[in-house]
């Protein structure tokens, strides 16, 4: 049967390396496609409305996310707040994504929190920067496109249990009820439907309520108006008119602090190594799959530049640095509002910015008179979006290794952290992946006369007596550690008359040290049994990796079967006797 495997050229290991730092130097050197272009605003003649619109919205919904995540994290509500206005402004600028929205988000709180028992509040600024230069060198290296290698249904999983998370984290907003301590956002809502004052939660209620139908009626009747601004104004109104005692956003600070340079000595540089290393992992990550998330949202934009992406988030965390804001990211509850109200060009995401800016400087008094509960419906409506069922169904009814993919991501989503959600999804997926391979690899017993690209191969007349002492067994797919024992199982089990076996491999894509072993233990038991063994149709890669291995003499890797057969047929004479390469040692 014809080989139609591609070889791939092989190299030494020296020009290798150099290839990898030719590309690596070329694309280090040129930053061609990771700044902005006059591109990035070609639809903003169309849009300008709308993303001023959205922006409004976004500035108002991100308001109180970036004052409660800068108290969260324990440097405070001003922190929190410059960075949403410089981290937003800048990653929007200069990332690769026409939606992203930027600024402190709650994964990112709980990887500050031990940094700061450790090192100090004062240490943070620095940490931002450091995380940020790291996370510029992840674009500039092209590690951006790795998100492309994540599965359909991690991003499903993901996406819902962010969702999940979303709703569950507007819990203390709706029910006027302080927030639970607990490992886990489902933990932590737990707590605080415990703890929480049903006679003072009515009104909180009501007001979220309130949004919600004017979200539901706003967007079958009037799909032009940004119904988000409407429910919170008129949310804000009715507050106001019915004398609520309901909590709302309160005072903020009226200005932004300079922009200066934090004090840096080796030692701290060397001890915040680590934790700036998990900050731009978290960095890098999220804000990869908020915008992925958020591509999927508005598919009629162009979608996002990965490696600028990273580019745009690095630049934003040293900005938020120096005017001494948190590590940043893209935030998926804020993207994810910008999409659904109408954003479609950057300048949506630096409105909402300015917006920040302005009403910190400006319309505090305002501002401060909006119910958190107005704003908790807003999010638990970007929530309920951000749950695609009838999507989430089809991935789930396509295999049954998609159905646990995004099945472990959205549970390990919900309960234990977004970084280690992504990472068991993919792990999910790649074992999925291997069994599946590994059930498509085969074993199979050929018998003479074969069809090979030589014609047909048979024994001549006067060999016919040693038909039943030639096995052939054919290697479809891959011989690697997802299915090595079957392998050995199968060709271990060869009954006498047998003393020569022949293992095709011209239809073996995948051969790893695992199936090289493996094929070592099959030759080692059959030479024990003083059956020989030939192997035939390996690539030049293939043979390379079963000669380091000591699988098999080079005298017995061959290209064609009618010299595999010539090697058998002396074998099975008794002319070439079977030898066992570990007998000697």
């Amino acid at each position: 049967m014809p080989d139609y495997r591609i070889q791939p050229p092989q190299h030494s290991r020296g020009e290798q390396i150099a290839t990898a730092w030719d590309a690596v130097s070329e694309h280090v050197i040129s930053l061609k496609g990771l700044w902005p272009t006059r591109e990035d605003y070609a639809a903003l003649p169309r849009t300008w409305r709308q993303d001023l619109l959205a922006g409004l919205t976004v500035g108002i919904v991100a308001l109180p996310l970036a004052l409660g995540f800068g108290v969260a994290s324990g440097v405070g509500a001003t922190a929190g707040l410059v960075t949403a206005i410089i981290a937003g402004i800048v990653a929007a600028v200069f990332g690769g994504s026409h939606l992203q929205v930027s600024g402190p988000t709650g994964a990112m709180t709980v990887v500050l929190l031990p940094v700061i028992a450790a090192y100090g509040v004062e240490h943070v600024p620095t940490l931002a920067i450091m995380a940020g230069l790291m996370v510029i060198l992840m674009g500039m290296t092209a590690l951006g496109r790795a998100v492309d290698l994540i599965p359909l249904p991690v991003v499903e999983g993901f996406t819902a249990g962010i969702g999940v998370i979303i709703f569950l984290q507007q819990l203390p907003l709706i029910l006027a009820a302080p927030k639970g301590e607990g490992e886990s956002s489902l933990v932590s809502a737990w707590r605080t439907i415990e703890a929480t004052d049903w006679s003072r939660a009515v009104a909180p209620l009501g007001i979220m309520a309130l949004v919600v139908v004017l979200h539901l009626v706003g967007e079958k009747v009037a799909r032009g108006v940004p119904v988000s601004l409407v429910a919170i104004i008129v949310a804000t109104v009715v507050a106001h008119l019915l004398s609520l005692d309901i909590e709302r956003i309160g005072a903020l600070p009226t200005s932004l602090p300079a922009p200066s340079l934090p004090d840096l000595d080796i030692r701290t540089l060397q001890g915040l190594f680590a934790p700036a290393l998990a900050v731009a992992a978290l960095a890098a990550l999220e804000s990869l799959l908020s915008a992925r998330v958020a591509d999927g949202m508005v598919p009629e934009v162009t979608k996002t530049k990965p490696d600028r992406e990273l580019v745009g988030q690095g630049l934003a965390n040293v900005a938020s640095g120096l005017f001494g804001g948190l590590p940043a990211t893209g935030a998926i509850a804020r993207t994810a509002v910008n999409a659904r109200t109408g954003g479609r060009t950057r300048l949506a995401v630096v409105f909402h910015a300015v917006v920040l800016l302005l009403v910190m400087m400006f319309a505090s008094p305002i501002v401060a008179h909006i119910p958190m509960a107005a704003l908790g419906g807003v999010l638990v409506m970007t929530a309920i979006r951000m749950v695609d069922i009838p999507q989430a169904r089809r991935v789930m009814r396509a295999t049954r290794a998609d159905r646990n993919t995004l099945l472990l991501t959205f549970a390990a989503t919900v309960v234990l952290d977004l970084v280690m959600a992504v990472l068991l999804g993919f792990a999910m997926a790649a074992v999925m992946s291997l069994r599946h391979m590994a059930s498509y690899s085969a074993v199979f017993r050929q018998h003479l006369p074969a069809d090979t690209r030589e014609g047909w191969i048979d024994l001549v007349p006067e060999q016919e007596p040693l038909r039943e002492r030639i096995a052939i067994y054919r290697i479809d797919g891959a011989l690697f550690y997802g299915d090595a024992r079957r392998f050995v199982e199968e060709l271990e089990s060869v009954e006498e008359p047998v003393r020569a076996v022949i293992v095709r491999c011209h239809r073996m894509n995948v051969f790893d040290a695992s199936g090289s072993e493996a094929l070592a233990d099959v030759t080692r038991a059959l030479g024990r049994r003083g059956i020989g063994l030939v192997v035939q149709g390996m690539t030049p890669a293939q043979v390379r990796t079963s000669l380091l291995m000591g699988t098999v003499p080079p005298e017995h890797h061959v290209r064609e079967l009618s010299q595999a057969l010539d090697i058998a047929v002396g074998m099975a004479a008794g002319r070439d006797e079977p030898r066992d390469e570990h007998q000697a040692d």
